[in-house]
């Protein structure tokens, strides 16, 4: 893993030197071992050390700067892969109780009665009950459910067309029955006129003997 540029420990930001060879330096020209020293050599020399001290007191600010936005940095992405890692945590809890529920869920294709399997392989098109399909219970169970479906809505269709045809004939059947009874109603109309007419003639004409009826003289 690649490291953050100001976290490299050979840097320009990196562990400034230490003081102490400065500090001891310091400490040697107040001691006793300088009292005869020039004191205008010794001031300059002094005033190099606390300079270079200053720089380093600088450079140590700056590297805990440094690494103070180092630590930063590297806590927040800690942090973003903390709530990373519980988002993940929490999503893979949800999809384990959604899971749960599907396989705890009574659908209500378990309540339908089915065909039974022998009568499924008899009836059901070839393509619907291949080996690759009767080894896969969930597509096994797709298309059973697909088969009955089709098989309901063609049965049902054909009891719609056998009630149409009921209707139909019972339809003609009355149309015919009315006829037959206009044509009986006719018929009697014509027969009690024919009689009618019978019994007119019977009165206004004599009634003729047969030669058998006279007798021989």
């Amino acid at each position: 893993m690649a490291m953050h540029p100001s976290t490299q420990p050979n840097g320009d930001h990196g562990v400034p030197p230490s003081p102490d060879e400065v500090i001891d330096k310091l400490r040697d020209l107040v001691s006793v071992n300088h009292l005869d020293q020039d004191v205008a050599a010794m001031h300059i020399r002094a005033m190099a050390l606390m300079g270079r001290l200053k720089s380093l007191h600088r450079a140590a600010n700056t590297a805990t700067r440094v690494r103070k936005d180092a630590t930063a940095d590297a806590r927040h992405e800690m942090d973003q892969s903390h709530l990373g890692l519980q988002n993940l945590l929490y999503e893979k809890r949800h999809l384990e109780r959604e899971i749960e529920k599907c396989r705890q869920f009574a659908s209500i294709y378990q309540d339908v009665p089915l065909y039974s399997m022998e009568e499924f392989k008899r009836l059901a098109p070839e393509e619907a009950c291949t080996e690759d399909v009767l080894s896969d219970e969930h597509q096994l169970m797709l298309n059973r459910l697909s088969f009955e479906l089709a098989e309901r809505q063609r049965l049902d269709l054909r009891r719609k067309e056998l009630l149409q045809r009921k209707e139909d004939l019972l339809k003609e059947s009355k149309t015919k029955a009315a006829t037959m009874d206009n044509v009986k109603s006719q018929i009697d109309q014509l027969i009690k006129s024919a009689a009618d007419t019978r019994k007119k003639i019977e009165t206004f004409v004599p009634s003729i003997q047969t030669p058998d009826a006279i007798a021989p003289g």
